[in-house]
């Protein structure tokens, strides 16, 4: 999974710095034939764009994750409750589609669009499964990772049905119980990420992951518990230089 922060600093919900305590993840589809993660991320990245703002999008093209919120910020992404507990995650939507009214939508490209659907399903696992970890959050517990879909089913959002309408109208396997299932997979003992801060160090861990001071390796493993070499500390002390001098 490639991991881009691209935060929307300019977007009314990213200046309100509201924050939350992070109970839960949702799960969404952005509702329209457009693919580029990039493309929302630019649009929504104004002062005057007040109707939404989410933690991440999921590029339909190669899965690349765009963060637009640092993860423990109050989101505008659910139009209800589960603004106050959940990170919400949006994932792009193929080109060859067009709505013809609610969540209903012809499709002139079915293969193309199941490739996409496909690649922002398995970024979302990743994705999913490395929050899960990060503030130890069980993907099978009630409540915790939902769609937008149930999320109003539970009175919590506002009256979607995605993602779920563009993996049964494409004719995929996907259900948000399997999905769940991949997440808790790919969290299984052999790929356990240290990314879990004690509570004492909680605040101070987050605020340095969001300002890219701690980036991790290549799997996203922060490593907390391991030591720290001279580099490694050169490289952080770089990094907050370079913040701080912005």
């Amino acid at each position: 999974m490639r991991l881009v922060q691209s935060i929307l600093t300019l977007n009314p919900c990213y200046t309100a710095a509201r924050k939350i305590t992070i109970k839960g993840l949702m799960l969404h589809s952005v509702g329209c034939p457009q693919p580029s993660a990039e493309a929302f991320v630019s649009n929504w990245n104004r002062p005057d764009f007040k109707s939404a703002c989410v933690h991440a999008f999921i590029d339909g093209n190669d899965g690349t994750v765009y963060q637009t919120l640092p993860w423990d910020h109050r989101g505008w992404h659910c139009g209800g409750g589960g603004n106050n507990t959940h990170i919400g995650v949006e994932m792009c939507e193929p080109p060859c589609i067009r709505y013809t009214g609610g969540s209903t939508f012809t499709c002139s490209d079915p293969t193309a669009a199941r490739t996409v659907a496909r690649t922002t399903y398995q970024a979302a696992v990743e994705l999913f499964a490395m929050l899960c970890q990060q503030y130890g959050l069980d993907p099978q517990a009630d409540g915790v990772m939902l769609s937008h879909r149930e999320g109003h089913a539970r009175g919590i959002a506002s009256n979607h049905g995605d993602p779920e309408h563009l993996w049964t109208q494409l004719g995929l396997p996907y259900t948000m119980d399997g999905f769940r299932a991949d997440v808790k997979a790919a969290m299984s003992p052999q790929m356990k990420l240290d990314n879990t801060p004690a509570d004492w160090s909680r605040e101070a861990v987050a605020w340095a992951t969001e300002n890219s001071l701690l980036l991790g390796d290549a799997d996203g493993d922060l490593m907390l518990r391991s030591p720290l070499t001279r580099e490694q500390f050169c490289v952080i002390l770089k990094r907050y230089h370079d913040l701080a001098t912005k």
